[in-house]
């Protein structure tokens, strides 16, 4: 495991080459699914580019199996978990015929959540030089680590230069004092470390560990929609989890350990069968909007240990949706209230966009937009190409997005690492750096 994990710091992606294609594999651990992708990034010629994206994203190899092991996103059994895992990776080798040694790994687990730093620097010279950026992106991340938490990312969101907002980009500009905003995306540092775990045991190495929410929205939102402002509600199976995105950066994320698997067990026990009855049926059946002929469509229901000798009840439509729709609003209101509490839901109410198997019930669009007041759109990825037909729908945008990611790791602030305790590497250290800064 990274040296820099155990001190708080989740694995980076470096940033990609904007001239140079690379093969990427992407691993989604999900409650309910885990995929990998192997995509090939290719860079974009002249013309109009989706968003900020440097490089197209093809789909060479993709494979997914049951999850195994794993709990609200997080690994509660190493073992199965991690022969999951190599389940998904090998069907992935074998459709992509290459051979994988590092992932791009999802998490939705761990309580995600943001924090905000700000920092200001007096400039030594007339104008805004790479270092200046430097020294006050390490002042404001100086106390982004914290004791139990790991950091996922840190997203400068806004500089100012003598208390002049709204500068994206203040290389060379003239000015006495630089400021910035620093978004840092943190979660359990326990989970993460079990995570990448699980797939180190897999002789896998982690590139970069995402934010679940943050890589789907990089999936499924246009430029526009993130300049304007849109939130991602990702609806899994062990989670609910959220980004907001503003100005062309990610705002907050938050999540919570509530998703379609409690839908799927308050099913169960309503219609007294089994939990893999309930999810067949919620699937084929469930909806979150009455009709005018529920109340006569009937449903059959297996008893709950499928033996031929009990009679197979028969339940209307509308009582499923009775049974389906409390835990959906209480989903649904939580994470707007949550939203609420940091200050966050005016933004993230400009407009919802949907991913996540639970997004696929019937009505889900409609009664997101009522609970927010706001439009809403189911999210598919935007952008990447050779999709099979089992990977098109919202379950697989997570996924997508860890391929996307990699364009977008540059705008990143890479933490400084400590300083080792060993005399001559502390020395050798210091030395490098008065190298660099002195030439």
């Amino acid at each position: 495991m990274s040296s820099a994990l155990s001190r708080g710091l989740a694995p980076r992606m470096r940033p990609l080459n904007p001239r140079r294609s690379a093969v990427i594999a992407a691993l989604d651990i999900g409650t309910s699914k885990i995929a990998c992708l192997i995509g090939r990034l290719k860079p974009l010629g002249g013309g109009a580019h989706l968003g900020g994206r440097t490089h197209s994203v093809e789909l060479i190899g993709f494979g997914h199996t049951r999850a195994r092991g794993v709990k609200a996103g997080t690994v509660v059994d190493m073992a199965r978990a991690e022969e999951a895992i190599r389940l998904a990776v090998d069907a992935a080798e074998r459709s992509a015929k290459v051979e994988i040694a590092s992932v791009v790994l999802a998490i939705s687990g761990g309580r995600l959540g943001s924090d905000s730093f700000a920092a200001s620097v007096r400039l030594p010279g007339p104008s805004v030089e790479e270092g200046d950026i430097g020294r006050v992106l390490d002042a404001a991340s100086l106390h982004s680590v914290r004791d139990g938490r790991g950091v996922l990312h840190s997203l400068p969101v806004g500089y100012a230069l003598d208390g002049i907002n709204g500068i994206h980009d203040p290389r060379g500009m003239l000015g006495e004092t630089l400021s910035v905003d620093l978004h840092v995306i943190t979660a359990d540092l326990p989970a993460l470390k079990n995570l990448v775990l699980c797939v180190e045991r897999c002789h896998l190495t982690v590139e970069g560990l995402i934010a679940a929410p943050y890589a789907a929205g990089l999936a499924v939102l246009a430029a526009d929609e993130m300049e304007i402002g849109a939130t991602v509600l990702d609806l899994g199976n062990g989670t609910t989890s959220v980004a907001v995105f503003a100005g062309g950066d990610c705002v907050h994320v938050d999540g919570i350990a509530i998703g379609g698997s409690h839908v799927t067990m308050d099913l169960a026990r309503g219609l007294s069968t089994s939990a893999v009855e309930a999810e067949r049926l919620k699937t084929l059946h469930g909806s979150m909007l009455g009709g005018v002929s529920d109340e006569v469509d009937m449903v059959t229901v297996p008893s709950v240990d499928g033996s031929e000798h009990e009679t197979a009840n028969a339940v209307s439509r509308s009582s499923m949706v009775r049974m389906i729709r409390p835990r959906v609003d209480e989903i649904l209101e939580v994470t707007r209230d949550r939203l609420r509490a940091a200050n966050m839901l005016s933004v993230a109410s400009r407009r919802i966009v949907l991913t996540g198997g639970a997004a696929q019930l019937t009505g889900m669009p409609e009664i997101v937009g009522r609970v927010f007041g706001t439009t809403t759109r189911i999210g598919r990825p935007l952008g990447v190409t050779g999709f099979p037909e089992p990977a098109r729908g919202v379950a697989f945008a997570v996924a997508s997005g860890l391929l996307v990611y990699p364009q977008y790791a540059g705008r990143e602030h890479f933490e400084p690492r400590r300083r080792h305790a060993g005399g001559e590497a502390n020395y050798v250290t210091r030395v490098g750096r008065w190298l660099r800064e002195s030439f």
